[in-house]
C-alpha cells in the first residue's frame, strides 16, 4: 500500500511541475492531500479490522 502512495503522489508531483495555470496547481495539491487522507482512512481501516479480528468479544460468541 504504501508503495502505491508513494507512486501516486509521485506521479502528482510529475505533474504539478508542467502546470501552466493557478487552477492546474490548485486541482493537483488537492488531490495530494485527497491522495493521503484516503491512504490514512485506509490504514486505520486495517488497524480496527485487526483489533476486531483479534477480540474475542467481537466474535459474537457471548
Amino acid at each position: 500500500m504504501k508503495e502505491e502512495q508513494n507512486w501516486l503522489l509521485t506521479e502528482i508531483d510529475a505533474l504539478l511541475t508542467q502546470v501552466t495555470s493557478y487552477e492546474e496547481k490548485a486541482l493537483y495539491l488537492s488531490l495530494k492531500k485527497l491522495v493521503n487522507e484516503q491512504y490514512n482512512r485506509l490504514e486505520q481501516l486495517e488497524g480496527q479490522l485487526d483489533g476486531t479480528l483479534w477480540s474475542p468479544k467481537e466474535w459474537g460468541e457471548n
